[in-house]
């Protein structure tokens, strides 16, 4: 695919947080502090384990989706658009003692995604909440 770019060396958990956003605008994350990368982390009243499992069927269900990475509290998964084949970069962070579940999501190409990262979590966070 011309436009997926090269997988990012920076994803992962460490010490407890996910990659900071870059300054460009086509990224959020749960644990940004500032308004324009920041969403709400997902939150879950069941175990960690059936969050953990239902977000992975939430994720392959959707389309032109694949997991790259699974851990006990750790998700991550690539995310294709559908016209020309870019791939986001989508990370989901357990922590079991909060009850939430940190994500970020981020263009691997390009400055602008047109509010993309942010609808994909919304979507996510909706389907997580109807089964939760």
């Amino acid at each position: 695919m011309i436009f997926a770019g090269t997988r990012p060396n920076n994803l992962g958990v460490k010490d407890g947080r996910l990659a900071p956003c870059p300054s460009s605008p086509n990224c959020v994350s749960s644990q940004s502090t500032d308004s324009l990368h920041q969403i709400p982390p997902l939150s879950f009243t069941s175990t960690a384990e059936q969050a953990l499992s239902q977000l992975k069927g939430i994720i392959q269900s959707l389309p032109r989706t694949k997991i790259i990475t699974e851990a006990e509290d750790y998700l991550y998964a690539e995310f294709k658009s559908a016209l020309m084949g870019f791939v986001d970069d989508v990370e989901f962070y357990l922590d079991s003692q909060a009850k939430v579940i940190h994500l970020r999501s981020a263009s691997r190409l390009g400055y602008g995604d047109l509010g993309v990262n942010r609808q994909r979590i919304e979507t996510i966070r909706a389907l997580f909440n109807r089964s939760n």
